[in-house]
């Protein structure tokens, strides 16, 4: 509709030069009127030349505002006041186009910029690159932290950070997923990694996300090992107590007068030798199972908050006497004298006596025994306790297994102890992770979760 001027000054002009041709084309037809083709052939030569000057400048006014869409330039503005009054409907539909697209463009803006917000702020780590190049095209921020990589100009820079890694990524397919390992700060962190593909400006592009799943598997094993130590101590203590209870019956019946009066009794000290053996090693068993229960026992958390100053000099003084006489020296780090912690005092005090007796038998062969407690908060509010011995440190291939329940490290260990520190942090919405290079020492890693103000 903004162009019926423009389209009726058009049909104005066609229709004048059309009829100045027909009337010079009467007057050349009959030559009683040729001195009237004085006033036609210039009014022809003038419609001719209107016309084309009139195209000429829409066709300027055209290539100007295509050429502004070109370089999307949506700031230009075309003058409407100044325009000849043919031209000026074609300028007033340039500027409202314009406007249209300005608009557009900033709302596009906009959202990128919401997107990109939204990126930055998720924890799952997110890299795109094109398949072609291998240039990459976004990483965001929690990809940097996950994976300790600040800068990657393209996908095959990670092939010598990450070997493994990289084939991994490479190999992964679009809608496929899989759980990857990587060492970070000499700890294990369990990544499920997901691909997908996507077409931009008829580039394809391969996305590839990276999200921490160590502390789900965590939980979701500590739950697996919940049910089956369940099964594992009421079938054993079920079997093995009535064990116990008939090898008392029968020592007893072996002490009786007519069984110690009788001829036999000097052949009965082997079977009652036996009987004791049976007995010793069912209690055993039994004690045994049931410190198994321990495990499963902690449901419920009487949560205060505590001062991790006050925590750590109550250690100190009940260790005391144990490092004193094993010449061990602790050491305290601890910049912030206020720092607290939520947590349920008995169950966090059992966690750090068992870390502390587990150091203390890692830096039994050192010259200079030193065991370390410290504590700090991140930068998301979360505050790591650390537990630092300068012992023998652990194989690489230990890491993983020494909070199973069951496995131990030492010939005498029972492997409750890491286990049960493991389910109470668990418990505190946390975690217990370790960090250990053989040779230098150990230190675990208490995370407590972020506190609410």
């Amino acid at each position: 509709m903004i162009f019926n001027r423009y389209e009726w000054r058009l049909v104005l002009r066609v229709l004048l030069l059309f009829i100045a041709v027909t009337a010079t084309s009467f007057i050349v037809v009959n030559t009683s009127y040729w001195p009237y083709a004085g006033i036609t052939v210039p009014l022809v030569i003038y419609s001719v030349l209107e016309l084309i000057r009139f195209q000429k400048k829409a066709q300027e006014e055209v290539n100007q505002f295509v050429e502004s869409i070109h370089y999307r330039d949506f700031s230009r503005h075309f003058d409407v006041r100044k325009a000849p009054n043919e031209l000026k409907p074609l300028r007033k539909g340039f500027n409202e186009i314009n406007t249209t697209f300005k608009l557009i463009s900033r709302e596009r803006e906009t959202q990128y910029h919401y997107l990109q917000k939204i990126l930055e702020l998720v924890d799952t780590g997110l890299l795109s690159y094109e398949q072609e190049t291998g240039e990459t095209g976004w990483i965001n921020e929690a990809f940097k932290t996950l994976l300790g990589i600040p800068y990657l100009k393209t996908i095959h820079s990670l092939e010598k950070r990450e070997p493994d890694l990289y084939t991994d990524i490479m190999k992964l397919k679009p809608g496929d997923g899989k759980v990857l390992s990587i060492t970070r700060n000499q700890q294990q962190v369990k990544m499920l990694v997901t691909a997908s593909i996507m077409r931009s400006d008829d580039k394809l592009y391969k996305l590839v996300a990276f999200q921490n799943v160590s502390e789900a598997l965590d939980e979701t094993e500590s739950k697996a090992w919940q049910k089956l130590l369940n099964v594992m101590t009421h079938e054993i203590m079920n079997s093995v107590a009535p064990i116990s209870s008939l090898a008392d019956t029968l020592k007893n019946r072996l002490k009786s007068p007519d069984i110690t009066e009788s001829h036999l009794s000097n052949e009965l000290e082997d079977l009652e030798l036996g009987i004791d053996t049976i007995k010793r090693r069912s209690d055993g068993l039994l004690k045994f199972t049931e410190s198994y229960r321990s495990l499963n026992k902690i449901t419920k958390l009487d949560l205060e908050k505590i001062r991790v100053r006050n925590m750590f000099e109550n250690l100190n003084s009940l260790m005391r006497p144990t490092l004193e006489k094993k010449k061990i020296e602790l050491d305290i780090i601890l910049r912030d004298p206020t720092l607290t912690i939520e947590a349920d005092i008995n169950l966090i005090d059992q966690v750090m006596i068992n870390l502390l007796i587990n150091a203390i038998e890692a830096v039994k062969e050192r010259d200079n025994p030193l065991i370390t407690l410290s504590a700090e908060v991140l930068s998301n509010n979360k505050t790591l306790v650390k537990v630092m011995d300068n012992g023998m440190g652990m194989q690489p291939e230990l890491l993983d297994k020494i909070f199973i329940p069951f496995f131990s490290t030492r010939k005498t260990g029972s492997g409750i102890g890491l286990s049960l520190c493991k389910q109470i942090m668990l418990l505190h919405k946390g975690n217990i992770q370790v960090q250990s290079t053989e040779g230098k020492g150990s230190a675990f890693i208490l995370t407590f979760a972020q506190q609410n103000k």
